[in-house]
């Protein structure tokens, strides 16, 4: 066990702690025993009577190292002697797949979330802040993963309060020798084969030699990562309400973001009844409708051609030196139908086919638009995905004509496309 043998000569009476209103709130403390969560616990204590919360401990045994017990037993008599009620959660670590780090934060936090408590208070600093963004951006993480630890956050449902985030550990070392308490230290602190210690063991002095407020400035990177972080949540339940769709929790708003500002090149996802696309940082936004068969159908060379079943229809117009030959359509007819997947056409007679795929990636249609999908393992094609759609104006159909006889003739409808029958989709939009 630690302690304070030496008292700084600083007088700390006080902490800067980040709290928010907790009157008549019960507050969980989660206590390792380490010099951080005494810390906490013992600020929050004196602060308690003043802020009007019902303070508790919950101290979690994982079981890992050999001291867990005598960790558990100095919990016991911490809290009893401050009178401070503590709930101790035993945990089996999952090590498999996640590493032991993540196993053992995994299974803490699922400890923790079960506390008979309206909110959970956890003794992470700025140190701990700083390593956390260095470990994240190391490992690649984007703007989310930079933010690191926000100060209050969630737990499951429960609120998860980080009061001590903007403060350095060099300052609850000196809060807790100036009060004379006692804490115990975990061997493994000292292991530098886990990732988070050798950055603090090796990497951490070695900054501090050319840089001695590195922590401070990675913790308010941090900050600014968060704040456009929390802009970007805004916005997105701003874009929701006016689409009329109800926020989601937290947790999906904050994968919802993820998913619609990644590199996916397909991201599709349904939400209060709608359906989010995201395509060339754009977010559609459109209903999902029942799938509907759709039977091919002939073109005889009139102006517009409905399509129910895709809520639009095909429109031709005359140009010159483009498209087919209107000499050779005229008295012909020609199939409208799906795409079912590696058609390729020959836009100009000087150029080489190329694959539809890569004709409509370049005249920006959107992936889903290019998949004609089906209900069973038939040939019968559900939707195309060409429904009512927001913000993205997308004026192209994929569409096949293909004569009745042997050989064949196929043109896209597309913003790119030009033929002397041109073609261009348009949506019907919902009334």
């Amino acid at each position: 066990m630690a302690g304070s043998r030496k008292r700084s000569s600083a007088s700390h009476t006080g902490l800067r702690l980040t709290l928010p209103g907790l009157q008549g709130k019960r507050l969980a403390v989660g206590l390792s025993g380490g010099v951080d969560s005494v810390v906490l616990l013992h600020r929050l204590r004196a602060l308690a009577p003043q802020l009007g919360f019902r303070l508790s401990a919950v101290h979690v045994h994982h079981g890992l190292s050999p001291n867990a017990d005598a960790w558990t037993s100095f919990c016991r008599k911490l809290c009893k002697a401050w009178s401070v009620p503590l709930a101790v959660r035993k945990v089996r670590v999952a090590r498999r797949g996640v590493g032991l780090e993540a196993g053992a934060r995994i299974a803490r936090r699922a400890a923790l979330a079960r506390a008979p408590a309206d909110a959970i208070a956890l003794a992470h600093h700025l140190d701990d802040q700083a390593e956390t963004v260095l470990l994240n951006l190391l490992r690649g993480a984007g703007p989310r993963g930079a933010a690191a630890m926000p100060a209050a956050g969630r737990l499951g449902r429960k609120p998860l309060l980080r009061p001590l985030l903007a403060v350095p550990r060099r300052e609850i070392l000196a809060y807790a020798r100036a009060h004379g308490l006692h804490w115990v230290e975990d061997e493994s602190n000292r292991d530098d084969a886990l990732t988070r210690n050798f950055l603090r063991l090796h990497v951490g002095p070695l900054l501090e030699a050319r840089f001695p407020r590195w922590r401070e400035n990675l913790a308010r990177a941090a900050g600014l990562f968060a704040a456009s972080d929390a802009r970007a949540e805004r916005a997105m339940r701003q874009f929701l309400a006016r689409h009329g769709m109800r926020a989601p929790s937290s947790a999906k708003l904050a994968e919802m973001l993820k998913q619609l500002t990644g590199r996916g090149a397909r991201t599709r996802m349904r939400h209060d009844g709608k359906e989010l696309r995201a395509y060339r940082g754009k977010v559609e936004v459109a209903p999902p409708l029942p799938p509907a068969r759709f039977s091919p159908r002939d073109w005889h060379g009139e102006a517009r051609l409905p399509i129910a079943e895709l809520e639009g229809e095909l429109r031709f117009r005359h140009a010159r030196g483009a498209g087919i030959d209107a000499a050779r359509a005229a008295g012909r007819t020609f199939r409208v139908r799906l795409r079912a997947g590696g058609e390729r056409l020959r836009p100009d007679p000087r150029r080489p086919r190329r694959s539809l795929k890569n004709l409509f990636q370049e005249a920006g249609v959107p992936p889903w638009i290019l998949t004609a999908e089906t209900q069973e393992k038939t040939e019968t094609p559900k939707r195309a995905g060409l429904k009512t759609i927001t913000r993205l104006r997308v004026a192209a159909l994929q569409a096949f004509f293909r004569r009745r006889r042997d050989c064949s003739t196929s043109c896209i409808a597309s913003r790119k496309s030009s033929t002397s029958w041109k073609l261009r989709y348009t949506e019907a939009k919902r009334t």
